[in-house]
């Protein structure tokens, strides 16, 4: 029987709108026309001009027949075009899906494939992967080349349109609307697991509007930010940040590569205000030369994920004017799902404890509706003790739809009701959650990850290989990498500058392990090879390194 409340208050057009990131782009071409919306080496866009753009790129797109649930995907650097495909392509009711420019020609023709990508974008820097990717997918896909005037480097054009010539043939009116349901897939982002191939999380649009609110208000940014694009656009939609900032109406600073020289130059030039980046972002900046990092004015606010970074880069980042803030996710949460609120009292406690806990992974984002730890046998809360060791699970707005074409993988991720992470981790007597281990095979390099499966496969391809394991070992400069225990067959030599070639030959250089390691592989009674031993070997390699 209904109540009162549930008689004669129905949905309708005036009172229910789908949510989608889409709408902040519009507001602000609306409000702020002439705020300065990207900028990149000699170009400058306005918030008008780039939705004129982005609604060009639309009309291109629907003209050269893509539809609702086609896929659209992008080779891209941080760039103008990247920012416009973020608002151009969903609105078609198509899906961006956007490729990690660090991965080898295999990984990318399978994503294209899997995807069912009928156009890719790409960056001309790319076309030599791009070429042999293209090569190994059965059917035709419309090649668009960006040909951006801050890289003079080698490559060459690949499609038959170029990306100012085909936006310049769409329509500055197209019309802008959001999605029929807020649940539909507004993008698509692989991410390694713990098998070869990598899985593609949907993201809807509800999801995406959400986050990019939350990154503002969880961040706690003012309006008109000045944001660096330290951190890759491809990475999760670059964290949403594409669409946060549009809806901040604040100023995109691109970046085509990480370089601390161009990054200081930018913060003092542009007036940058926020920033992200993985541990390595914060660490080259914490190590460069003293006359790179003098004269910042301003303050400047920078989040980092993946693994906390040591107390000597946040003393340096601070010393430089940098306030860091930690926050935690996965790309199944797209990007950052909880933060390591900080508390003012924190301030006057001495470094190390401050490091302690501005390292945990923390509380909940504002638009999340939990994060717990979980016994993930009986699905009970561990106890708030810093001791007993359970399973990150997250649940909410801010989770996946699931993995496109893999409803077992999907299911088996969503088991209990709760997003099963794969991170080990405790729960403090504040409630904050923090990392002890993880219980998938992944190792997170410079924020991306590796799966240790997939390189140990094409070790086993080298002939003198009979057993091999892949686990991380710590590095300064990445966090992790990973790092290989070998055992050769019997009669055959190899050494470790071989079996590292041989990988580079194989698999895209990040992925190449950094230590390789020669012995007996310890194995159970049944023959599984225990990495949880070779995870102790690895840390005490680092160590004495």
């Amino acid at each position: 029987m209904q109540n009162i409340y549930q008689q004669g208050l129905d949905k309708n057009t005036a009172n229910y709108t789908p949510l989608t990131p889409l709408t902040f782009i519009a507001r602000t071409a609306y409000v702020y026309p002439e705020r300065t919306a990207v900028i990149h080496g000699q170009r400058r866009y306005t918030w008008l001009e780039t939705f004129t753009r982005a609604r060009r790129l639309a009309s291109a797109l629907t003209n050269h027949g893509i539809v609702e649930g086609d896929t659209v995907a992008a080779m891209l650097n941080n760039t103008p075009e990247m920012v416009e495909c973020h608002f151009g392509v969903p609105v078609t009711g198509a899906v961006l899906n956007t490729l990690n420019t660090r991965l080898d020609a295999e990984t990318i023709a399978f994503m294209l494939e899997h995807g069912e990508a009928k156009v890719l974008i790409t960056d001309r820097e790319y076309s030599p992967m791009v070429r042999k990717a293209l090569a190994a997918v059965q059917r035709q896909i419309l090649v668009i080349d960006v040909d951006d005037p801050e890289y003079s480097g080698p490559g060459e054009r690949l499609g038959t349109q170029e990306y100012e010539a085909f936006i310049a043939a769409g329509s500055p009116d197209f019309p802008w609307r959001g999605p029929a349901d807020e649940w539909d897939a507004i993008s698509l982002n692989y991410t390694s697991g713990t098998t070869g191939n990598p899985k593609g999380v949907v993201y809807h649009h509800r999801g995406a509007y959400l986050n990019s609110m939350s990154n503002i208000i969880s961040w706690g940014m003012p309006p008109h930010a000045v944001y660096l694009w330290t951190l890759p656009m491809f990475h999760c939609n670059g964290w949403c940040f594409v669409w946060t900032m549009a809806a901040n109406a604040g100023t995109n600073v691109c970046l085509r590569r990480v370089d601390p020289k161009l990054i200081f130059e930018a913060i003092r030039e542009h007036g940058v205000t926020h920033y992200c980046g993985a541990p390595i972002v914060h660490s080259l900046m914490a190590n460069a030369p003293a006359e790179l990092r003098a004269g910042i004015a301003q303050k400047v606010s920078g989040l980092v994920a993946a693994a906390p970074p040591p107390a000597a880069v946040i003393e340096a980042m601070a010393n430089i004017g940098v306030d860091l803030t930690h926050v935690y996710g996965l790309t199944e949460t797209y990007g950052p799902a909880a933060v390591c609120a900080k508390h003012s009292h924190w301030a006057a406690l001495p470094v190390a404890e401050q490091v302690d806990l501005n390292g945990r992974q923390g509380v909940r984002y504002h638009a999340q509706e939990a994060i717990t730890v979980l016994d993930p046998t009986d699905m009970v809360p561990v106890p708030w003790d810093h001791e007993t060791m359970g399973e990150i699970m997250f649940r909410g707005n801010l989770v996946m739809k699931g993995y496109l074409k893999n409803p077992k993988a999907t299911e088996e991720s969503f088991a209990g009701g709760w997003y099963h992470t794969g991170d080990l981790a405790v729960m403090h007597s504040d409630g904050y959650v923090k990392i002890k281990d993880r219980s998938k095979d992944v190792i997170i390099s410079g924020g991306e990850n590796i799966s240790s499966i997939e390189v140990e496969d094409v070790l086993y391809r080298h002939p003198a290989v009979i057993a091999v394991a892949v686990v991380a070992t710590a590095d300064a400069m990445w966090g992790e990498v990973p790092c290989a225990f070998i055992e050769l067959r019997e009669g055959t030599t190899a050494s470790e500058q071989e079996i590292i070639e041989f990988c580079r030959q194989h698999m895209a250089r990040f992925k190449v392990p950094k230590r390789v390691i020669f012995g007996a592989l310890p194995k159970t009674s049944t023959g599984k090879i225990q990495k949880f031993i070779l995870r102790e070997r690895a840390k005490s390699t680092a160590a004495i390194e």
